[in-house]
């Protein structure tokens, strides 16, 4: 007798979840075919996350049907979904650190020798299952993670921003699995913020907007503008427009004093005899490879860590920071691309945006409380922060985390912002916003130092680009010629007319730079692998 394979592998049904009055998913659906890789996109708070926890037993459903295979699927825990055959590798590694590799696949009842072969597989075939966790990088946890997953050889594997931490060579082997899972049995269901990935490796694409399933794609040449447009449904032409009309009216000011200088900065052997300018009203971009000394250098400039030579100077006078609130009273404010770092995430967001306010008090006093909740509503209503969740900044998608972490110094006035990679790990939409949000605050006059790792941003976000190789300046380029080819080929230090030597192409950027997107384009197209050149994590 034949047997014959039902039309979906996974069916779920207008899911829903409330907690209390935040809707966290209104009316969800996602149909997955044997065989598929299937997308499921939406901007940060869209509801992803929590439709990942439903289907994999971390989170029951308020409503809504689940069937795996045409029979119903109840997972009141994520062994229960992993016995169904439902497997996900979340965003933070699910691992144990105070116990070597070998303990923690044992916990999960995880096949040793299978997991070693997709080890193996995904490029880490040297590593030990002696090791200690907490001894490993982000990137070999995140490997881990999946190669237990894939051990078990479940019927749908869901991948939760997978490749968000992966160095670029690591990403095309986890592209190249999935890419091997079409045409099986089995289904993968694919989270990334990176259009290029899912173009890459995916068959569909399903969205969510506000805790609804808006439409369902199939992934095609040009898919990506319909995708982009159902994630952000009315601003979605609004912004793009609204971002290049203000990067078209913002020019370098002409004769007016730096708001921030640094000569000849040097750091050990990261950072050698840097030196530029920074000018009020203007959005400087910092371009480099992984590890090339733009570390070190925000370091110095939030006050981190103290130069082995030359020096700051803001507003013309020598400034010498021993810690970051010397930076702060200086005006330079610092926005990191791990929004822990600069966060009290079981806080309010009303909380940590007025933070910077208790800190202006010389002596004991009252807080205009009136005065600082004016200012702390107007950054919520110019950021467009998403509060349905504001009990705890910990509830708030990553891409509103972000949002608050800018807002608390546009409520409290800022004169220099440094932004290390601030919109890494967040959805097109939000980024757009960002982006609008440094040209409107540059058009207002302040002086913002961007470091990003893609390159888009430059010509989207900046009036001009300096680029870093091995700890020196070795390029500025204006706006106007800063395409990602021209700044790739700078941050390899190499002339208009070079070819990349192929040696290079094992150089990363950092973990959302335009050059993985270039290894993963190889990864999909079949082209040469010295047109790649990113990856790695901060």
């Amino acid at each position: 007798m034949t047997v014959v394979a039902p039309e979906l592998l996974l069916n779920a049904t207008d899911v829903a979840k409330h907690y209390g009055a935040v809707v966290a998913l209104r009316s969800a659906s996602l149909a997955v075919r044997p065989g598929e890789v299937h997308a499921l996109m939406g901007a940060n708070g869209a509801g992803k996350s929590t439709l990942v926890k439903i289907l994999t037993g971390g989170v029951r459903p308020d409503r809504g049907t689940i069937l795996v295979r045409d029979r119903p699927f109840v997972a009141r825990s994520p062994a229960e979904a992993r016995r169904g055959g439902v497997v996900s590798v979340y965003q933070e590694p699910a691992l144990i650190p105070d116990l070597d590799v070998r303990s923690n696949l044992r916990l999960t009842q995880s096949p040793i020798e299978a997991t070693r072969h997709w080890l193996a597989e995904l490029g880490l075939p040297e590593l030990s299952l002696a090791d200690l966790v907490r001894d490993l990088p982000l990137a070999s946890l995140r490997i881990i993670d999946l190669a237990r997953a894939l051990a078990i050889e479940p019927d749908v594997l869901l991948l939760d921003e997978m490749t968000a931490a992966l160095p670029a060579n690591l990403t095309e082997r986890v592209l190249e699995v999935v890419g091997r899972q079409r045409g099986t049995e089995r289904s993968v269901i694919f989270i990334s913020h990176r259009m290029i990935e899912i173009a890459a490796v995916c068959d569909r694409a399903t969205v969510l907007r506000e805790g609804e399933t808006v439409g369902v794609v199939d992934v095609t040449a040009g898919s990506e503008n319909r995708i982009v447009a159902l994630m952000l449904g009315d601003i979605a032409s609004d912004l793009p427009a609204r971002v290049a009309a203000v990067a078209a009216s913002a020019n370098r000011p002409a004769d007016v004093r730096p708001r921030l200088s640094a000569r000849n900065l040097s750091v050990g052997t990261k950072l050698s005899d840097v030196s530029f300018d920074l000018f009020p009203g203007e959005v400087l971009g910092v371009v480099a490879l992984e590890g090339q000394g733009q570390d070190e250098l925000f370091d110095v400039l939030s006050g981190s860590e103290r130069p082995s030579s030359g020096e700051v100077q803001v507003d013309g006078a020598a400034a010498s920071f021993r810690h970051p609130a010397d930076a702060i009273r200086a005006g330079l404010v610092y926005v990191p691309a791990d929004r822990a770092e600069a966060l009290l995430m079981q806080r309010s967001v009303r909380e940590n945006i007025a933070l910077p306010f208790s800190t202006r008090f010389g002596a004991w006093g009252p807080i205009d409380l009136r005065s600082e909740g004016q200012k702390v509503d107007a950054a919520i209503k110019t950021l467009q922060i998403d509060t349905r969740a504001a009990s705890e900044v910990r509830r708030l998608s990553g891409g509103n985390q972000q949002k608050v972490t800018i807002a608390r110094w546009v409520a409290g006035g800022i004169r220099t912002m440094l932004c290390f990679d601030p919109t890494r790990g967040i959805d097109i939409g939000t980024k757009q916003q960002i982006y609008a949000l440094l040209r409107d605050l540059a058009a207002a006059g302040t002086a913002v130092l961007l470091y990003t790792s893609e390159l888009k941003e430059i010509q989207l976000a900046c009036d001009r680009a300096i680029v870093i190789f091995r700890g020196r300046i070795v390029a500025e380029i204006p706006v106007a010629d800063a395409d990602e080819p021209t700044l790739l080929r700078a941050a390899y230090d190499l002339k208009p007319d070079a070819v990349m030597p192929e040696e290079l192409a094992a150089e990363t950027m950092s973990a959302e730079a335009a050059g993985a997107e270039a290894a993963v384009a190889d990864a999909a197209v079949g082209a040469v692998a010295s047109q790649a050149g990113s990856g790695g994590t901060q």
